[in-house]
C-alpha cells in the first residue's frame, strides 16, 4: 500500500452525505470519541453538518474527503468555531475510513483544510484536540504543522471527559 495519497478534494457536506456518517459510526472509528452514536444523534449531526456547510454567515464547514482521480470517498473533515484561552478560534476534527488509513489521507486533508480556514479568515488560530491515546491523530497534527501546546481535559461527547492534546496552528 502506498504511503502517499492520491490528490484529494474537500467537498462541502450535503444532504447526500448521511450515508458517510453511518459508515464512520463504527466502534473502531469512534473509539476515541465515546463510541458509536444512536440513529437520532447521527440525524442531528447530519443536520448540523449540512447547516454549517451551507451557511456562509457561520464560521467553518464540514467536508467529504474525496480521493482523486478515483472519486472515492475516504472520510470527512471539518472546522468550526470554538474558544481557546478565552479567544475565538477554529477547531478541527476528521475521520478517515478504515480502508484509507495509514496512507497520508488525513494529513493531506488537514493541510487542505488549513487553507480553507485561512481563506475564511475569521480567526487567527486553528486547534485540534485528539485524545492523548490517539497516536494516529496526534501524528496528523504534527505532520500538518501544528504545535503541541500541552494536555487538557475535554468533554466529548457531553458527559464524557477525556484527556486530550491541544495542538495549535497560526493562520
Amino acid at each position: 500500500m502506498s504511503m502517499t495519497p492520491t490528490a484529494l478534494r474537500l467537498t462541502p457536506w450535503s444532504d447526500d452525505d448521511a450515508g458517510l456518517l453511518a459508515l464512520m459510526n463504527t466502534p473502531e472509528l469512534t473509539a476515541h470519541l465515546g463510541g458509536p452514536e444512536s440513529e437520532q444523534r447521527l440525524a442531528a449531526r447530519q443536520e448540523r453538518y449540512v447547516k454549517l456547510s451551507a451557511d456562509a454567515t457561520r464560521p467553518g464547514a464540514m467536508f467529504r474527503i474525496t480521493l482523486l482521480p478515483e472519486e472515492v470517498t475516504a472520510g470527512a473533515i471539518g472546522f468550526w468555531e470554538t474558544s481557546v484561552d478565552g479567544e475565538p478560534a477554529y477547531e478541527t476534527g476528521w475521520t478517515v475510513l478504515d480502508g484509507f488509513q495509514g496512507r497520508g489521507v488525513a494529513t493531506a486533508a488537514t493541510r487542505a483544510l488549513v487553507e480553507q480556514a485561512r481563506a475564511e479568515g475569521r480567526f487567527r488560530r486553528l486547534h485540534a484536540f485528539p485524545s492523548t491515546g490517539n497516536a494516529p491523530s496526534n501524528a496528523v497534527c504534527r505532520k500538518a504543522g501544528f504545535t503541541l501546546r500541552g494536555e487538557t481535559d475535554f468533554e466529548y461527547p457531553p458527559g464524557r471527559h477525556m484527556r486530550c492534546n491541544d495542538w495549535g496552528l497560526g493562520l
